[in-house]
């Protein structure tokens, strides 16, 4: 989704601002008009450079964006970037993403940044937008600033800041599959230097899934505390707590989609619900030094857990009995208790000097963080080869009042990262029209791992240097011209099935792109050419499940575009497509799986081509302001398991249709239908036995009071 301007957030980060009064006379009375000047856009890890002015390409999705499609989950809001495509979730319980084709480990949750900070660590459930202002894709490596990251991209979330002025809103959500939702917002002035905000959501919905449902509390207070004209600080809490049935899908056998039953669910009824608690604080300090140099510094700590028992199919072919009897799908049961805590600090600072008649945007600091976790799984599963149907359902008539068996441990282990990091960056206006991006970041890692069912400590250091270099040139008022290559890394968390540790992700990227709007703000769009790869990447053990594997090394080659046209002020098209050649560099032979990957492989759930088109019209309709939009999205095959090159998921094209009215000044409603012609799909894949079929039809009606 490419915006026409700067988005209301880019305005709340701002920190630099200067309130100044005039009168002006209008005819006898006076009017007091307030000036707001802005000197400065300072954003962490970004310095004084907008996002239009770096070399990559960018999707900027707004608040706006969702609250007129009607979109109200995060892993949903990333359909408007078509780089980005859905991962396996773990059951459901958390977002989990590829951005041009790289998606890190899959039994972890996708990383991302909220307001600059790391938030991929740890539990984070399927994350709310009641309090999202701005989504950022990032494409291209960030790993020269952020430190651990995908050469794809990072994705950066900025949330809603406190305002001084009182505005908010209520909004109750009713849909089908018993869906109901309360999502609210609220920020008033405490005072002249105090403001606060209150925002959050409550979620109750059952699912197309049968006995899948999910209840989510996510609440989000902030304050802003204006010290003076030169300092800020902000702080902000994230409360979470959801409740949902884990849930690994359906099997395919023999690739017979079209057999598959979506909406049956294999698990046991009596098994609880996962529970994912989250409680997180940021707290960031902005100080101008002076009009051209800006010192930004923060802390944020965040607890999460995850727990719950669940009842999923068996993917060893030697204890699974579905392949020779179709009456009896064999289970493995799971119970689960995971912690992770994480703490991160950074300063730094930015801003612009002149030096050999050139102006300067320099950008340098550091940062540190320390990531705990405690895993225990323990699990019951049949011998192998035994023939044993202990604890079997039948597909065709489930039967969810069997005895469940004992579990024992599986994996007891706990973990510590600890990390720091030290960047550069200085982007040098070279002329009027060409600036030179030159960075680095150096990363100092420990990771310390103790194994309890082994008995086994296991410690490794690892340094990273990760360089960036990028050029962009303004051809035109209207055209820019972009290149960049950057290096990366990324810390692989966690043990294989062995107890052993794995290397860090290393990564490269190179890319050439272009940027263009037109004069009159009614034609934009980005188009983009990229080469990346990275060595040491993780899939999932699909014979050891909860355990990754590593695959070696990686490529992806791609070519993305990206339009926006404004037919007139009311009617906006936007086009975006992604062409992702994700697949392996070298051929892989994994002794526990007992077959070899070739060298040219597809990557797990990476779709070759990805797109969608939308149309947006706002109009009058009985003297109403009215709103209303389809989109038309596009995803091709995938590859559904990672040892066998022959289970594809097919593609599939989805038609969303959404609308508003605004009823008086205060009251709005809205409609939005997914799916409008119940087509069946698959969302994504594990395994052919671990396969998520995607919603069918579904509809919601919500109704808005804003002041």
């Amino acid at each position: 989704m490419i915006t026409k301007n700067y988005t209301p957030a880019a305005l709340c980060i701002v920190f630099l601002f200067d309130v100044s009064q005039a009168v002006e006379a209008a005819s006898k009375d006076e009017q007091l008009i307030e000036k707001i000047e802005v000197r400065g856009n300072w954003q962490p890890y970004r310095g004084n450079i907008p996002l239009i002015k770096t070399p990559q390409a960018v999707d900027s999705i707004s608040s706006d964006d969702l609250a007129n499609a009607g979109v109200t989950r995060f892993q949903e809001a990333l359909d408007f970037s078509s780089s980005v495509v859905k991962q396996n979730t773990s059951g459901g319980m958390w977002d989990s993403f590829a951005i041009r084709g790289f998606a890190g480990d899959e039994n972890n949750a996708a990383g991302y940044l909220v307001n600059g900070f790391n938030v991929g660590r740890g539990y984070n459930g399927r994350r709310s937008t009641s309090n999202i202002d701005v989504i950022e894709v990032m494409k291209g490596p960030g790993s020269a600033l952020y430190g651990q990251g995908e050469p794809g991209g990072t994705i950066n979330i900025i949330t809603k800041k406190p305002q001084f002025s009182k505005e908010g809103y209520f909004q109750a959500t009713l849909g089908n599959f018993n869906k109901k939702q309360a999502e609210f917002d609220y920020t008033n002035g405490l005072n002249q230097q105090l403001a606060f905000r209150l925002n959050g959501s409550y979620e109750k919905s059952d699912s197309h899934r049968d006995f899948v449902y999910l209840n989510a509390l996510n609440i989000h207070p902030s304050l802003l505390w204006q010290l003076s004209d030169k300092t800020s600080v902000n702080y902000e809490m994230e409360i979470l707590d959801q409740e949902k049935v884990f849930d690994r899908g359906i099997f395919i056998l023999d690739n017979k989609f079209d057999d598959a039953d979506v909406s049956a669910y294999y698990g046991d009824i009596k098994d609880k619900p996962h529970n994912v608690k989250a409680l997180g604080h940021q707290l960031s300090i902005r100080h101008s030094i002076n009009d051209s140099w800006h010192l930004l510094t923060g802390i944020a700590y965040r607890d999460s857990s995850f727990k719950g028992s669940s009842s999923d199919a068996e993917l060893s072919s030697g204890r699974q009995l579905i392949y020779n009897d179709l009456n009896s799908f064999s289970r493995q049961r799971r119970e689960r208790d995971y912690q992770a805590s994480d703490f991160i600090t950074r300063v730094e600072l930015s801003g612009a000097s002149k030096l050999f008649g050139m102006t300067h945007n320099i950008l340098f600091g550091a940062d540190y963080y320390n990531y705990h976790v405690d895993t225990k799984l323990n699990r019951w599963r049949t011998a192998w080869g035994s023939g044993d149907s202990t604890y079997s359902i039948n597909p065709n008539t489930p039967d969810y009042d069997q005895d469940q068996p004992e579990t024992s441990v599986q994996t007891n282990q706990k973990e510590d990262q600890n990390a720091m990091g030290f960047y550069l960056q200085d982007q040098i206006e070279l002329t009027e029209s060409s600036m030179l991006l030159i960075g680095a970041r150096v990363d100092l890692f420990k990771q310390e791992i103790y194994d309890f069912t082994r008995s086994r400590a296991q410690e490794q250091d690892k340094s990273a240097f990760s360089p960036r270099l990028g050029f962009i040139h303004q051809l035109t008022d209207a055209i820019s011209l972009y290149t960049n290559y950057a290096e990366g890394f990324r810390p692989n968390p966690g043990l294989d099935s062995n107890g052993n540790a794995f290397e860090p992700e290393k990564s490269k990227s190179f890319e050439v792109g272009a940027k263009w709007q037109s004069p009159e703000g009614d034609f934009l769009g980005s188009a983009a050419l990229y080469d990346s790869e990275k060595n040491n990447i993780l899939t999932a053990d699909p014979v050891n499940s909860d355990f990754s594997a590593t695959l070696g090394k990686a490529t992806s080659k791609g070519a993305e575009l990206e339009l926006s046209y404004y037919f007139t002020d009311d009617t906006i098209i936007d086009f975006s497509y992604a062409y992702t050649d994700a697949k392996t560099a070298n051929e892989t032979t994994n002794p526990d799986w007992g077959i070899s990957i070739p060298k040219g492989s597809r990557l797990i759930n990476i779709a070759k081509h990805s797109g969608y088109i939308s149309l947006k019209h706002y109009t009058s309709i009985l003297n109403k302001e009215s709103f209303f939009g389809v989109t038309t999205s596009y995803t091709g095959d995938r590859l559904g398991e990672t040892i066998d090159p022959d289970y594809i998921l097919p593609s599939y094209t989805l038609v969303n249709v959404f609308a508003s009215m605004q009823l008086s000044h205060n009251l709005s409603l809205k409609i939005d239908v997914n799916n409008l012609f119940n087509q069946e799909y698959f969302e994504s894949s594990y395994h052919k036995l671990w396969t998520m079929p995607g919603a069918p039809i579904n509809y919601s009606m919500a109704l808005k009071y804003q002041f």
